[in-house]
């Protein structure tokens, strides 16, 4: 299996995700565009917030989605995003971040009166490689909100494990409450094959007081995109 750490940022470091209605309008794209089929995107205001959030998310009597990518893991920061994937299509990696750029900008623009690229750039786009690599980037994926209470957390390591923790476990727009057990927006994501490296829910829960612990300057280094 081929996995990819996606990051994209706004442009000139911009806030993309001003309150929950974005973030849950980012979401929703994430759903609705991963698929083969050429989905119509132009609809930037139809969707229900609260379908996001139930265990299955397809609509009723809509065609079952085919899937360009597996999202394994995503995080939400209010001026970036990151997500674990790997295709499932060919070229399914470009084609839905092609679209979810895309008609997240659209819906973005339209929304606050603006015009002109919403993202700094193209996303970037690096393979995870290495056992050791595979092994941390989840946890750097999810350990991300601790930039909003500890800001330094990457150049210094984390102290105090048990309050960064805590922090990570009121935060909403990740996967990381899923991973946990604790449903927060299941449908987004298939964690089969993560859960199965953590032992499960409980093994995952097990592993964040140490991850976090054992968490390097050098670590944050090498996994870092910014």
């Amino acid at each position: 299996m081929m996995l990819f750490h996606i990051l994209n940022r706004g442009v000139d470091k911009r806030t993309i995700f001003l309150d929950e209605k974005d973030h849950v309008r980012f979401m929703h794209d994430m759903f609705e565009f991963n698929d083969v089929a050429n989905v119509d995107t132009n609809n930037t205001r139809n969707f229900q917030i609260l379908d996001v959030r139930r265990p299955v998310f397809e609509k009723v009597g809509r065609r079952k989605r085919i899937l360009l990518v597996h999202i394994h893991a995503f995080c939400l920061m209010p001026n970036h995003y990151h997500l674990l994937v790997s295709p499932l299509a060919h070229d399914g990696v470009p084609l839905f971040m092609k679209k979810l750029n895309g008609v997240y900008a659209k819906y973005f623009n339209e929304r606050y009166e603006r015009s002109g690229a919403l993202f700094q750039g193209k996303y970037k786009s690096v393979p995870i490689d290495s056992d050791r690599h595979f092994s941390w980037i989840p946890y750097y994926i999810h350990f991300n909100p601790l930039d909003l209470t500890l800001p330094e957390w990457r150049e210094r390591g984390i102290k105090n494990p048990k309050m960064a923790a805590e922090h990570l476990n009121t935060y909403r727009w990740s996967s990381h409450l899923d991973y946990m057990g604790k449903k927060n927006f299941p449908s987004l994501t298939q964690r089969e094959f993560l859960l199965e490296f953590f032992e499960g829910e409980k093994g995952y829960a097990k592993s964040i007081p140490e991850m976090l612990k054992n968490f390097s300057v050098t670590t944050g280094k090498n996994l870092a995109l910014e």
